[in-house]
């Protein structure tokens, strides 16, 4: 099991950045994937990125791709996601996950995750 708190959300203007951090603890980390999702009120939760173990195959949904970066730092047992390029679209709470899904070259569903955060709140203006 991995235990998981996310920070670093906000309020931007649109086109502004924001980086987001999840500080995993718990003896599964190292062998887990993680994933950031993010829920819009009365949307689903979607993925948004996903980083396997090794860091060598990240993978993005569409919507995202090109304006955010997963990336971990395993020195400190921690996920980032940079966000640039910020969009009102991208409002929504976020949330860190682990888990060992299936190797696909998507963002797995979120079913394949058994490890959450609490979620961290990002809101964009126009």
């Amino acid at each position: 099991q991995v235990q998981l708190v996310e920070s670093g959300g906000g309020s931007v203007q649109t086109g502004g950045s924001l980086r987001l951090s999840c500080a995993a603890s718990g003896a599964s980390y190292s062998t887990s994937a993680m994933a950031w999702f993010r829920q819009a009120p009365g949307k689903e939760r979607e993925g948004v990125a996903v980083i396997y173990p090794g860091g060598g195959n990240r993978y993005y949904s569409p919507s995202v791709k090109g304006r955010f970066a997963i990336s971990q730092d395993n020195a400190k047992n921690t996920v980032y996601l940079q966000m640039n390029n910020l969009k009102p679209e991208d409002t929504a709470m976020y949330y860190c996950a682990a888990g060992i899904p299936r190797w696909v070259p998507v963002v797995p569903p979120r079913s394949d995750f058994s490890d959450w955060g609490q979620g961290t709140q990002v809101t964009v203006s126009s």
